[in-house]
């Protein structure tokens, strides 16, 4: 057995991890097939950051932790390629994907429709749904003339709690005299967050290939986080600015709709959280808040019992949702004239284009305007370039055009969706067979180190390592 990395090996995106089977005879598995984003794609162009530069002809299926694009974005050149196996993912991502990989097409690669439904329709028929805590069988390359080191594999999906759908994955190898368990983590959520329950530590692996986006740091707590969202909220709109929260369609903008609900609900004698717009400007967002709708089975017993109180965390009165174009650019130029503070949520996540562009180009230079960052901005993304030099009154550039930076910049770690270091070092510690062997991915140089040293301090006998391309 042998592990190779084809992505998240110098930094957090791009994840695409191929575990090869049987060396004698070639049979192998990838997990995960993400697009790289940020400083990962520096000097190389478009064609290069995406072409599927690896043998796909021993690979038996295609592994699909969650559909963020950082996981899931390189699949259509992966069929493009040749690509005709299976893919195996949840039941809740199986029913996202494809929003993903068709909004991923229209974004970045095509306009035409037939190409886009071509790779859809690829794509629906490869696709295996499974519910989480099942085992399956893999098939596995057999040979009669030599002996087999495996002759079995299983997979099991286990809730990551990172978003709806996203789970951790078991791989059970066995042979005559070989047996096996390796656990691909996929991103972990963090602990207390909304919405979903948190991950449970699986009852053994042998070999952990896990991430370390945060694991070199520690996230609020809930309250805390929680109070310095109001603050923030409170303190931005005296001047009747509006807020800019840059989020993940999928995941961290519903996340934030239901603390936001929260929030207003606390405080009903509060004119102001009573009557400020909350504006969600993305359509495939709000395809997204109906497919966490749909699957409101999966949600924490805290959601739940909410929904038995009649009240609604993802869809309630203040909130608005923008659908077309038009209207984007209509409710840009209608808060750029009023003197009305709103709360806009818009992807991309890491500001590195979708509509949350245009609201930074026009707002960025009003110092009414506040920026709230609540996730992970990779290094060579607009959103890392505006957390860095905003605070010092500095520019950034969106679409080749200088933006100078008046607006007061936010950060809020505690909502990230990603396990922080205590986090990472208890799912680990939590197993009762602990891992001899740890290949740490998805993260940057300082995390990746920190969280190999703790690894490191807690299993002084295990094999602990950074993985490489």
């Amino acid at each position: 057995m042998q592990i190779i990395h084809h992505g998240a090996v110098n930094g957090v995106t791009g994840s695409c991890h191929q575990l090869d089977i049987n060396p004698q005879l070639p049979s192998s598995y990838l997990i995960d097939c993400g697009l790289f984003q940020g400083a990962e794609t520096a000097g190389k162009n478009s064609a290069s950051q995406l072409q599927i530069d690896f043998p796909i002809d021993n690979i038996k299926g295609l592994i699909v932790t969650h559909c963020h694009i950082d996981h899931v974005g390189r699949i259509p050149y992966l069929l493009a390629a040749g690509f005709n196996q299976p893919i195996y993912t949840t039941t809740a991502t199986a029913a996202l994907l494809p929003l993903v990989i068709e909004d991923a097409l229209k974004v970045g690669v095509t306009r035409d429709q037939k190409l886009i439904q071509a790779c859809l329709n690829q794509l629906s028929k490869l696709i295996v749904a499974i519910d989480y805590h099942q085992w399956i069988a893999l098939p596995v390359n057999l040979s009669t003339n030599r002996a087999q080191p495996v002759n079995q594999v299983k997979l099991k999906f286990k809730p990551a709690g990172h978003i709806l759908g996203s789970a951790y994955v078991e791989l059970d190898l066995k042979g005559p005299n070989y047996k096996h368990r390796v656990v691909f983590s996929g991103d972990l959520g963090a602990t207390y967050a909304p919405l979903l329950a948190s991950p449970k530590s699986p009852y053994r692996a042998d070999t952990l290939v896990i991430e370390s986006t945060y694991g070199d740091k520690n996230h609020q707590g809930r309250k805390d986080r929680s109070k310095q969202l109001k603050e923030i909220i409170e303190k931005a709109v005296k001047d009747n600015g509006v807020v800019l929260i840059p989020a993940f369609s999928i995941g961290r903008t519903q996340e934030l709709l239901y603390e936001f609900e929260h929030i207003i609900y606390r405080n009903k004698h509060n004119p102001m959280w009573q009557h400020i717009d909350i504006i969600v400007d993305s359509p495939m967002a709000a395809n997204f808040t109906q497919q966490y709708r749909a699957f409101k089975a999966l949600w924490d017993k805290e959601a739940k019992q909410k929904l038995k109180q009649g009240r609604h965390p993802l869809d309630f009165e203040q909130l608005t949702t923008i659908d077309s174009h038009q209207d984007h650019l209509a409710v840009i130029n209608y808060l750029d004239s009023v003197n009305k503070p709103a709360i806009i949520i818009a992807a991309s996540g890491m500001c590195t284009g979708g509509r949350i562009s245009n609201y930074l180009s026009r707002f960025l230079p009003k110092a009414t305007t506040d920026v709230l960052f609540v996730g992970y901005q990779a290094q060579g993304t607009t959103g890392r370039d505006i957390q860095q030099y905003g605070p010092q009154g500095g520019y950034v550039y969106i679409d080749e055009q200088r933006i100078d930076i008046k607006a007061v910049i936010h950060t809020i770690s505690g909502y990230s969706a990603h396990a922080d270091q205590h986090n990472l070092i208890n799912f680990v510690k939590r197993m009762h067979h602990k891992p001899t062997h740890i290949r740490i991915v998805h993260g940057d140089a300082e995390a990746k180190q920190a969280l190999a040293s703790a690894y490191q301090a807690l299993l002084p006998m295990a094999e602990i390592e950074i993985g490489k391309a």
